[in-house]
């Protein structure tokens, strides 16, 4: 093969196993970077560092959700389309997908309360807020959220997934970017363990499936701003050995770590795995029809 056709494609682009390692240098070694420094400076004043709060976690994705709009915008002007067409048409942000994502994560995490109640590895004294903060709390972490599950999603299952899935097929890249997603949050995240690590690659999994099923992003974008409103916010789950400040729940954990997910929280309990089984079967009985299931990234 000639280096040009290693290189380039029958059209002269360049091949999609040379944009996806392109879109992944320029976030970790560029775009990051740079938006680290802009951000720490930024944040420093506003006292944001070190706490789990809404404020905190809504400055923190939102660097993440511009880290992946500016490492997408060069591709998308090369390929000749819009940055929303891979995976988030803005046309589709409030259908159906999104609601039915939004029930999954309340579903998962819900299976998981419950079952901590159901064996007494949770026990819930009340409320941790006064009345009057409730609504402003509760839209506060839901708007951090919302910008958890575009930040995130975007970023990994957005272009890197799509560029990737052209040149090595579905599911080897959905193991790639599962597999990293998972290290990001294992090496900059306190107190990971491999509990956290099998459920955190499972959920990429599944939402990358969701991608496939159902043609974009939306899915698995209302499936993560619900997990994590929900364990944040409604449960108070800690997270990384850090409870969340402005939670709608006083709650206590006691039992073995397999049961309570220890100073990870819900997410590292084992009765995450029934639950995310439990999504997976109805993402793949419910978009069984779709045209997804011809292999093809969405366009």
């Amino acid at each position: 093969m000639r280096m040009s056709g290693f290189v380039l494609n029958d059209e002269n682009r360049l091949r999609y196993i040379w944009r996806a390692l392109l879109f992944a240098s320029l976030a970790t070694w560029v775009v990051q970077p740079l938006m680290d420094m802009a951000f720490t400076l930024t944040g420093v004043p506003l006292h944001l560092s070190g706490r789990l709060t809404a404020g905190a976690v809504a400055f923190n994705e939102f660097e993440n959700f511009l880290i992946a709009l500016l490492c997408t915008l060069p591709f998308a002007l090369y390929e000749h389309r819009s940055v929303d067409s891979y995976g988030i048409s803005i046309g589709r942000a409030l259908d159906w997908l999104f609601l039915e994502g939004l029930a999954s994560g309340v579903v998962m995490t819900g299976f998981v309360a419950l079952g901590m109640l159901f064996l007494g590895g949770m026990q819930v004294h009340g409320l941790a807020l006064a009345t009057n903060m409730l609504a402003i709390s509760a839209l506060a972490w839901l708007g951090a959220n919302i910008l958890v599950g575009i930040g995130e999603e975007y970023f990994f299952r957005g272009y890197f997934l799509q560029s990737l899935w052209k040149s090595i097929g579905f599911w080897p890249a959905s193991i790639i970017v599962s597999l990293l997603f998972a290290a990001d949050h294992y090496f900059f995240k306190t107190g990971e363990n491999i509990w956290d690590v099998i459920t955190l690659v499972s959920i990429s999994l599944l939402m990358c499936y969701s991608v496939l099923k159902t043609g974009g992003l939306w899915f698995a974008i209302g499936s993560h701003v619900a997990f994590d409103f929900v364990q944040l916010f409604v449960i108070g789950t800690p997270n990384g050995s850090k409870l969340p400040e402005g939670r709608l729940l006083n709650v206590t954990f006691h039992g073995p770590a397999w049961l309570t997910g220890g100073v990870l929280g819900t997410e590292a309990s084992w009765l995450m795995y029934p639950a995310i089984a439990l999504v997976w079967l109805y993402v793949w009985w419910r978009y069984r029809p779709t045209a997804a299931d011809t292999r093809t990234p969405p366009s």
